[in-house]
């Protein structure tokens, strides 16, 4: 366990199951049909990757950059960094996202996807925190529901920091002194 952390809140081989799980559900979900899978950068990558191994539909795979962080706390405000390189239109889009906590970001992203006229959108999350929900987000897949605790570790970071790590864990309160859990 990194020296940071106080606890692993979810350990490799828990995340590699519940993937698992998410991907034969996904696969069941959209049998016969074409999926287009849309990562959020840069927390999904770890998630994506995995989730897309587990999908045994055909599926394509692209990127959106949303930010409204500056270092652990939300501006409040999303700004879009990087956009969708393929057309949406008709598409059954479903948005990989490596936590869902406040909503406020997704629910900019939903609106945002809705106006390019995809088939259907819907969310998956590997973390949800509904504790920390200001925004009502319809998730429908869902890996873990966690409690209100800063995490780290499989694609989630502090100030670009422990992404690395190969599970969910929570920081020490001497690494996130004077942070909010809720990001």
């Amino acid at each position: 366990m990194h020296k940071d952390l106080q606890e692993i809140l979810i350990s490799g081989s828990e995340l590699n199951a519940g993937i698992k799980k998410l991907g034969a559900r996904i696969s069941e979900d959209y049998a016969g049909r074409a999926l287009t899978l849309v990562g959020v950068l840069k927390g999904c990558v770890f998630f994506m990757a995995d989730l897309a191994k587990n999908i045994s539909i055909d599926a394509r795979l692209d990127f959106m950059m949303l930010s409204s962080y500056s270092g652990a706390q939300s501006t409040g405000v999303v700004r879009t960094i990087l956009d969708l390189k393929e057309n949406i239109e008709g598409r059954d889009v479903l948005i990989i996202e490596d936590i869902v906590d406040s909503g406020l970001t997704m629910n900019y992203m939903l609106q945002n996807l809705k106006t390019r006229g995809p088939k259907s959108l819907e969310i998956c999350t590997l973390l949800d925190k509904p504790s920390c929900r200001k925004a009502n987000v319809p998730i429908r897949y869902t890996g873990f529901t966690i409690p209100d605790k800063f995490v780290v570790g499989y694609g989630l970071d502090y100030n670009e920091r422990y992404r690395n790590l190969p599970y969910i864990g929570v920081l020490t309160k001497e690494a996130i002194e004077g942070i909010k859990t809720c990001r």
